[in-house]
């Protein structure tokens, strides 16, 4: 399994946060959406790419989990990594920091599906790029 971690950094908007000043909540799974588009772009596939192909990557689940909040204008790294691909199932792990300090972890599990919506196994290109 390839473990190599993509990381990027986000410069918080005001327009993230709510009237308590800091990151709404659901905003953080935006954040693991760029971090996944960024994961795939990284090893030269991109997601239009991956649709183009038939393929899609619906999320099966979502788990955040909130350690210290994210304020206007902090400087983020957002970082992930593939940590699971079997069947028709892929795992992506998922850190956000702030300098040392860690915010929020989490994972999302995307089903692979064709382009008929019915689930489907990776085929051995999208096995090889993902280190399987």
């Amino acid at each position: 399994m390839k473990l190599k971690k993509t990381s990027i950094e986000y410069r918080v908007p005001y327009a993230d946060t709510d009237q308590m000043k800091v990151v709404y909540y659901a905003n953080y799974l935006v954040y693991f959406e760029r971090i996944r588009n960024e994961i795939m772009r990284n090893d030269g596939l991109t997601y239009r790419k991956f649709e183009e192909e038939g393929y899609f990557l619906p999320v099966a689940e979502a788990h955040v989990e909130y350690h210290k909040p994210a304020q206007y204008d902090d400087l983020l790294e957002i970082t992930g990594w593939i940590s699971l691909a079997h069947g028709c199932r892929l795992k992506i792990e998922y850190e956000i920091k702030r300098e040392n300090d860690i915010l929020a972890t989490g994972f999302t599990v995307h089903a692979l599906i064709n382009n008929t919506g019915r689930p489907c196994r990776f085929p051995k290109a999208m096995l090889d790029w993902i280190g399987v």
